[in-house]
């Protein structure tokens, strides 16, 4: 392997891809990056056995080879190297990287010792705007659950549902729902939320389309020349639309930073209680008031004005609420509920896209 590469797309490409690779896995190899060099591309992957992802860019190829190296060295290192380009020729099972002043060898490991890069041959596609596919996943990750005991919910749930696409996350605290688009497929995929997470590292500003091609073992993203590949969740995602009320007892619109303020202040407050803070909608007084108890510091309660439709209370957790509102659009939040052991629901008045429901702390 002999080629000639920019400093900035190899740094680029390593840091997309290195994250993958695994420090903590019985198998050392998985801690290495996979360099291939064909038709003038480089190849750079990294894989942990349930993710992998493949980056290829644009080099002056001398002399076509293979090798893995350690993916954390690499990428430190070349991160580190001055613009402009760097050398890379292969000796034997060692990698000679030459940059200006710069003149280094990688101890690397034969690359048919890497394991085999998953590839879907026959399944269906989808094609999603970048941007707004983003900005859906940012939405919706942090709702997924990382309690491994229960499998389904450390993942989104990608489903069709009449005539739309939903990505949606739980942890059976909270719940995140959003519409991508339209789709007309009646195809559902459960994918890991750690492959979500990597995902939107590599959808940069610049990305226009994500292509996803998926069987009924595994999912791959494509986003110009970086592809992401994901096994799938098996199990049945709950019902969750179960969950969602249809009508409200209690409701109210209120300006999000507003509300945004004043859970903040209560949070403070609920240290001791494990955030735990109540949330009341006045309807004659026209607000909401935000309460929270620490009997070793105080109390606090504090209150933003509204647009009310029946009087009520819910106990929550701050951490959720607070979570919740920083993903929602727009510059008011509504929220309803059907008394205090029910869940409450929020959502924007004009982006009604998107939904997120917080399930009630026992009070």
């Amino acid at each position: 392997m002999d080629f000639q590469i920019t400093q900035e797309n190899f740094s680029k490409a390593l840091g997309n891809v290195a994250r993958v690779a695994s420090g903590r896995s019985t198998l050392p190899i998985l801690s290495n990056v996979l360099i291939t060099t064909k038709d003038n591309r480089v190849c750079i992957a990294a894989t942990n056995l349930d993710i992998a992802i493949r980056q290829f860019v644009g080099a002056k190829v001398e002399k076509d080879g293979s090798l893995t190296i350690p993916a954390r060295l690499a990428q430190e290192f070349v991160s580190n190297l001055p613009e402009g380009n760097v050398s890379i020729k292969q000796e034997d099972h060692k990698l000679h990287i030459d940059s200006g002043s710069y003149t280094s060898v990688i101890n690397g490991t034969p690359a048919d010792e890497f394991p085999v890069m998953p590839a879907i041959k026959d399944g269906n596609s989808w094609k999603l705007n970048a941007q707004e596919f983003k900005k859906a996943l940012q939405q919706v990750v942090f709702a997924a659950s990382t309690d491994e005991t229960r499998p389904v919910l450390t993942g989104a749930l990608f489903a069709s549902v009449g005539g739309n696409l939903y990505v949606v996350a739980t942890d059976s605290y909270r719940l995140a729902e959003k519409i991508v688009t339209k789709n007309t497929t009646k195809d559902s995929l459960l994918i890991p939320a750690t492959a979500v997470s990597e995902l939107l590292r590599i959808i940069d500003d610049t990305a226009e389309e994500v292509t996803v091609l998926y069987d009924d073992q595994q999912v791959l993203f494509t986003i110009g020349d970086t592809e992401l590949v994901a096994r799938l969740i098996e199990g049945q995602y709950p019902d969750y639309k179960k969950l969602i009320p249809k009508t409200f007892d209690v409701q109210a619109t209120v300006e999000k930073a507003e509300l945004v303020n004043i859970v903040k202040v209560s949070s403070l407050f609920a240290r001791e209680s494990a955030g735990s803070i109540t949330l009341s909608v006045d309807q004659k007084a026209g607000e909401i008031r935000v309460r929270s108890v620490a009997s070793q510091v105080g109390e606090n309660t504090a209150s933003a004005s509204a647009d009310t439709q029946g009087s009520g209370e819910i106990t929550l957790n701050s951490r959720y609420l607070l979570d919740c509102l920083s993903a929602i659009e727009g510059e008011k939040v509504q929220i309803g509920f059907n008394g205090k052991l029910q869940p409450l629901v929020v959502c924007s008045p004009k982006h009604k896209d998107y939904i997120h429901i917080v399930m009630p702390l026992k009070s």
